[in-house]
């Protein structure tokens, strides 16, 4: 990536009035990040959602010595990063409305392997938790998944142990920038989870871990997977709150239940009794509801489309037909096409039979 645009990138992002969302509408709209910051204020504006805040923070003159700083150490270190757009960017997340503009990593992360999975629960985790999840990650394995968690205390460390020990590639979500290590006593795990994966952060380099940060990084847990597991956890937690984020990206969530008289069972019962978790027992519920039982069939050769497209709807075609699924902002972005025009292009489509509409502004081939 040229500097001009990582360091674009990185004032976008630096622009705390400007969240992801905001940020992803912004380069939709203009058609290019570096552009962003050569427009008229006046003419961003325009823009649905962006006010007056949101563009004076985001030609704040503070942010662009900051981002040439944080680009500095990115490129000192030879800090590894993926942008939204970019096919290395990991594609469940990608399909997040809210998801990073920005993630930087650390180890050998590989993410062509699409069975991922997050495991989440309480730090203050049971002998009945700690055998659950053991278990669970050693009968799974022969599955080969990719484990991410958040390299806390409980269930969290325990999910990665047991990854490694299975030799499964495991991924730490963290709620700080690279330079940190949050808690301070799993710094002897930073080898052993870089050779069997890696750490993945949308903050920079410095950040600390603050309150604020963790919820931030449950949504990219949530997202970053097919599913999501809760081990254990308390009436409250923050676990709790990644299963919510889960849900609503219409992933598949799963809670291990309890006794209802044990505190950190609770969590997980209530999510059951709700129909916000799927009950789990043991590895074969996962396999079976992910489909991972289903031998892969050979692809079929694509029919032939007997439609004509239009020059905009073979643009669409061709986008969808190599990367698969993508929301209507990255369409318009990749395909060079207005929101305002894209969506009746997307309607003719579907009523050709060609493309077909997904829950969250997703769009696929039929």
């Amino acid at each position: 990536m040229k500097e001009e645009k990582l360091l674009a990138i990185l004032r976008l992002q630096k622009s705390k009035a400007v969240g992801d969302i905001l940020a992803k509408k912004l380069i939709v709209n203009v058609g290019d990040v570096v552009q962003i910051f050569k427009e008229k204020p006046t003419t961003l504006s325009k823009i649905n959602g962006i006010g007056n805040y949101a563009l004076k923070h985001l030609f704040d003159e503070k942010n662009v010595k900051s981002a040439e700083q944080e680009l500095k150490y990115l490129q000192d270190h030879k800090i590894d990063y993926s942008y939204f757009l970019d096919d290395d960017y990991p594609t469940n997340l990608q399909h997040c409305i809210d998801s990073p503009i920005l993630l930087f990593k650390d180890g050998n992360i590989d993410f062509s392997n699409n069975k991922i999975i997050s495991i989440v629960g309480t730090r203050n985790m049971s002998s009945y938790g700690r055998d659950f999840c053991n278990k669970l990650i050693e009968d799974l394995a022969i599955h080969n998944p990719i484990i991410v968690s958040g390299f806390a205390y409980g269930v969290d460390i325990c999910a990665h142990k047991a990854s490694i020990k299975n030799k499964l590639q495991t991924i730490a979500v963290l709620a700080h920038g690279l330079e940190e290590i949050y808690p301070k006593v799993h710094k002897k795990y930073i080898n052993q989870v870089n050779e069997n994966g890696g750490f993945l952060t949308e903050f920079w380099h410095e950040e600390t871990p603050l309150r604020e940060n963790f919820l931030k990084r449950n949504r990219i847990v949530a997202g970053i997977s097919t599913a999501t597991i809760i081990i254990e956890s308390a009436e409250k937690g923050g676990s709790l709150v990644t299963a919510d984020i889960a849900n609503s990206y219409d992933r598949d969530v799963f809670a291990v239940p309890g006794r209802t008289t044990d505190i950190y069972s609770k969590g997980c019962n209530n999510l059951i009794k709700n129909n916000r978790a799927q009950l789990l027992t043991s590895a074969n519920d996962i396999v079976k509801m992910l489909n991972w039982d289903i031998q892969e069939k050979p692809k079929s050769i694509q029919k032939q489309l007997f439609v004509e497209l239009n020059e905009n709807e073979q643009k669409i075609y061709d986008l969808l037909h190599e990367k698969g699924p993508q929301l209507l902002d990255v369409i318009s972005l990749e395909c060079n096409i207005p929101i305002y025009q894209l969506s009746s292009i997307l309607l003719q489509m579907e009523m050709k039979g060609v493309s077909k509409p997904l829950p969250g502004k997703l769009f696929e081939l039929v």
